[in-house]
């Protein structure tokens, strides 16, 4: 657990730096885009948009679920820039992480003035 708080620790750290630069109010995607070179920066490793299958009554589906970025192979990142996190924000990240059988998720919500109110880290108890 101490190598996913220190990775989640710099991922937060990298989140900070993009919102001290560009401020709420624009695309996920430019969030995304920025939070990528940072995570790159701080030499970790990040997958952008990684496809995550539905296994249901023993079959493999797949139904158009994506993980924004993936760090490391250990960390799922949620990025939104919206007026409001709600559960349905945070059930997603969990439900992506029960899929993936990982342990660790961010949802990283860009479009707040001071970003401390717009992370939620979620902890899939497996």
């Amino acid at each position: 657990m101490e190598i996913l708080n220190k990775i989640t620790y710099t991922i937060i750290g990298c989140a900070y730096k993009v919102h001290r630069s560009l401020g709420p109010g624009l695309l996920e995607s430019t969030y995304e885009a920025c939070l990528i070179q940072e995570i790159l920066n701080n030499g970790l490793t990040v997958k952008q948009q990684v496809g995550l299958p539905l296994v249901y009554n023993g079959k493999r589906l797949v139904v158009g679920y994506r993980i924004d970025l993936l760090v490391e192979d250990k960390i799922i990142i949620e990025i939104k820039s919206v007026d409001g996190i709600n559960p349905i924000h945070k059930a997603q990240v969990l439900t992506y992480l029960k899929l993936s059988n990982l342990r660790i998720g961010l949802l990283i919500n860009f479009n707040v003035i001071n970003l401390k109110e717009g992370i939620y880290r979620i902890i899939n108890g497996y």
